[in-house]
């Protein structure tokens, strides 16, 4: 069972996690700026996190175990956040993610005539700042503190066995 501590920690990370995803479906869909498929992939440990975080405070069980998931999932958020910024600053060319469509279906002659018309949001180009820095920017800075946060949280666990 976590202390009080780790379990206001684990609140403050759900609900910044909830309030990145707001602000991203707003940024999108009120201000009109479109993603590329990298910013969307950004998005999926978020999501993931408040799924995990609110199995860890409902069952209360396997606590350790959620917690490694949870750092595991801001790795893979600080890592594909550190190569989007890779790929604005010109380090990394952008590859087939980056322009990918989704091809799952069949798709008949003018649903492709009516994707190649549409504008496509490449991975380099920053369409949305805040102070100064890209999405992708702060993204890296709140992987980094969540993977710090989370890693003192295990160690408390840890600690207390």
């Amino acid at each position: 069972m976590f202390n009080l501590k780790s379990e206001i920690y684990l609140k403050i990370i759900f609900l910044l996690s909830f309030t990145a995803l707001i602000g991203a479906y707003f940024i999108e869909y009120v201000l009109g700026h479109q993603p590329c498929n990298l910013c969307l992939i950004e998005r999926i440990p978020y999501g993931l996190s408040i799924i995990l975080i609110s199995i860890i405070l409902i069952l209360k069980k396997n606590e350790k175990f959620f917690i490694i998931l949870l750092i595991l999932t801001f790795v893979f958020s600080f890592t594909i956040s550190l190569y989007h910024l890779g790929i604005e600053q010109g380090i990394f060319e952008e590859s087939t993610v980056c322009t990918a469509k989704d091809f799952s279906e069949n798709i008949t002659k003018e649903d492709l005539l009516n994707q190649l018309s549409k504008r496509i949001i490449n991975c380099k180009d920053v369409t949305f700042r805040i102070f100064g820095l890209s999405l992708t920017t702060i993204n890296i800075v709140i992987g980094l503190l969540f993977i710090i946060t989370l890693t003192k949280v295990y160690t408390k666990y840890e600690k207390k066995k």
